[in-house]
């Protein structure tokens, strides 16, 4: 098994798993592998594209699909060849949800592994209207001070500190809030 950050590093294989991955791979470094997986967690075709399990959270779902499928010209559309569900009680925050995601991410991979390559005649195909997400920025973090922080939780749990932290505006300064749970 290799481990590599760049699709420019691929080299020929029988399986490459595409895990977080950010890039569009192109058909070239697709063809150098039998099988290209994908782990998302959406119930796809609903939910493609960017940050499915953040804009799922701020919908107010609190149970998320994760299907493993097979990379295809067209984002997001190849056959699904496994499934699982996450649930969420509410309170969790982003790092817990990354990690709940990466356990099932794992989950999936490894089944598909151990059933391969007999899985490959199980693949199914996506089924339904496509949906897409955008690609969250800092203004996707962008907090209301005249609103509850319950009615906003969502959003806080969603942030992430780091990179885009939640933040307002008040009096023409600009307030950044970070949510981090107590010990």
């Amino acid at each position: 098994m290799v481990w590599i950050h760049d699709a420019a590093e691929l080299e020929p294989g029988d399986v490459a798993f595409f895990l977080g991955c950010e890039q569009l791979v192109s058909p070239e470094r697709l063809a150098l592998h039998a099988n290209n997986l994908v782990v998302h967690a959406s119930d796809l075709p609903r939910g493609k594209g960017w940050s499915p399990l953040t804009w799922q959270v701020l919908e107010g779902k609190d149970e998320i699909p994760v299907v493993l499928f097979e990379a295809a010209e067209k984002v997001d559309s190849g056959p699904i060849y496994g499934r699982r569900t996450m649930a969420f009680r509410g309170t969790e925050l982003i790092d817990e949800m990354r990690r709940q995601l990466a356990a099932a991410t794992f989950e999936l991979c490894e089944e598909f592994l151990a059933r391969y390559p007999d899985v490959l005649r199980e693949g199914v195909t996506q089924q339904g209207e496509a949906t897409f997400y955008s690609r969250r920025g800092p203004a996707d973090s962008r907090l209301d001070p005249d609103r509850s922080i319950r009615e906003q939780f969502r959003l806080m749990r969603v942030a992430d500190n780091d990179r885009y932290p939640c933040y307002f505006e008040l009096d023409g300064q600009t307030f950044l809030v970070k949510v981090e749970k107590g010990r």
